[in-house]
């Protein structure tokens, strides 16, 4: 890879390890973030290691202890 692919591939991984999701008609507000495919192998599972601590912090930053994700279940729970 060249050093301006690997960077490329490192955006895409912080987009994807991001919590946020645009809603898709499709599948309500439910859906993988588009740059999931363009990542090789290796690139999603640092994309989901970094996604796992992410909601860690996030959750550790929470005054109930919830992640983005967590509270985005619950939300769509209690619709």
């Amino acid at each position: 890879m060249t050093p301006e692919e690997e960077a490329e591939e490192e955006l895409l991984v912080e987009q994807v390890a991001s919590a946020h999701r645009v809603p898709t008609p499709a599948f309500g507000d439910l859906a993988y973030h588009p740059a999931w495919h363009d990542l090789r192998p290796a690139a999603r599972e640092r994309a989901f290691e970094r996604g796992l601590a992410l909601r860690v912090a996030e959750a550790a930053l929470d005054p109930d202890g919830l992640s983005t994700t967590a509270r985005a279940v619950l939300a769509r729970i209690r619709r």
